[in-house]
Parts: structure tokens; sequence; C-alpha cells
């Protein structure tokens, strides 16, 4: 097991596709949501993992606007986990001072749903610790044309800096490292406009079996990185020393 990160080289914001639950459960012979549901489990284990190694926001792919296209029966297992999730975590949540956001198309809910995402958001608006963004029902082309949706209706111009407050996840900074499970090596429309200059790392391991070694694994591999943002690495060595001094 890696040693645990110091707080200096763990990135401020996570953003996590968790991918590998269906294929988790069909390893076992076990029904799809049966992975969703240790999924779920997975995901408690990484908040934990997060808000002890002094993470500031976590965002978590829980459902894409193409989630949609899955089997109905997958699709309505899904609804209902997310429901007994809602009840289950967010006074645990709340507990734990964690402030939890809602990120997605909440139009193309059921009423009930859109109410109890709400109703969760309010539980912990006041809350300072660590920001959990789950995004349910979200697209990153979606998230885009909703910003500029936005501006046109209101008439400003379509700049950089007007979509970036436009944004859904625009109560936040970007990601400075974005994690996908699973094997697969892309980010499948999970925030795009965000993610321009994030580092990206991906895992093997299926989301039910990514544990707290394997966090720290991937902010070790973070932590090697040199994030240049368009800069030559001289021109990020002497901002250092600047800063240093």
């Amino acid at each position: 097991m890696a040693d645990a990160p110091s707080l200096n080289t763990v990135p401020h914001h996570v953003a996590i596709v968790m991918d590998g639950n269906g294929r988790w459960a069909k390893r076992r012979l076990m029904p799809r949501i049966a992975g969703h549901r240790q999924g779920v489990e997975s995901l408690r284990r990484c908040i934990r993992a997060c808000v002890k190694r002094g993470v500031g926001v976590l965002t978590v792919f829980a459902f894409s606007s193409e989630n949609w296209g899955r089997p109905q029966d997958e699709v309505s297992g899904l609804m209902e986990l997310m429901g007994k999730a809602l009840v289950r975590e967010v006074p645990e949540l709340k507990e734990a001072g964690i402030r939890l956001h809602f990120v997605g198309d909440r139009q193309g809910l059921p009423e009930r749903m859109r109410q109890s995402l709400t109703q969760a958001e309010a539980a912990t608006a006041d809350n300072r610790g660590m920001v959990l963004n789950v995004c349910f029902n979200y697209g990153g082309r979606w998230d885009i044309a909703q910003a500029a949706a936005q501006l046109a209706a209101r008439g400003e111009p379509i700049t950089e800096s007007a979509l970036d407050r436009a944004l859904a996840l625009s109560h936040g900074p970007d990601p400075d490292l974005l994690i996908r499970t699973g094997g697969e090596q892309r980010i499948s429309n999970f925030l795009l406009w965000q993610c321009a200059y994030s580092e990206l790392y991906f895992s093997d391991r299926l989301w039910p079996d990514f544990d707290e070694a394997a966090l720290d694994e991937a902010f070790a591999a973070f932590a090697e990185r040199e994030r240049r943002f368009g800069k030559t690495s001289e021109q990020v060595a002497a901002a250092s020393r600047a800063v240093a001094h």
C-alpha cells in the first residue's frame, strides 16, 4: 500500500468517472444493479478518504444523459438506488460537514426526484467542509449548450469568461485531477469544458474495487505531473521559486 500523500501533493478538486459497476457484477454472475449497489459503497469509502486527505472538492459522474438508453430495468434500478441513497446518506453527509450539490438537467427527471435533490442540497447548504458534486443526468455538451442558451436569453455576449460563469459547476474551481476507473481511457462527455487542463488518470480497477490504496496511487501519480497551463517548464520553475521566496 502506498504511503498516504502529503497535503501539498493532494489535488484540491478531484473528479471521478465511476466506471465498471456492471462488469464487476457480471464477473460474479450477479445482476448489474448489484454492481451499482456496491458502487455506492465504494463512493462512501472514497468520500471518507478524500475528506481525510484534505480534498476540497469531489465531483463524481453518477448518471449521464446518455444512460437513459440503458435497459429499462437497469435505469429503474438506478433511480430507486438514488432515492434510497438520498435517504440514507444525506444525514451522514450533513453530520460530516460535507456540502452537497447535484449537477445536471433536472427537467429530465421525475418531479419527486427533483424535489428530493433540492431538499438534499438544502439540508447541507450551511456546511463548510468538502464540496461533493454529484453529476446526475449530466452531459458536458448539455452543460455548454445550456450555458450558451442562458447568455443568449439575457442578450449577453458569449465569451469564455461568460460561459464559465454560466456553467453548472460555476460554484467551484476546475478539476485538478480526473480519475476514470474500469480500464477505459476516455472522458465520455464528462466536464468537457472544466477538464481542459485537468490531469487525467486511468485505473484498470473496476469502481467497486477502487479503494484508498488506489486513490493514493492516483494522487501519487498526480504529484509527479508538471502542470504548465501552456507555459514552459522554465517558466513554471521560475514561478515556483518566486512563490517560495
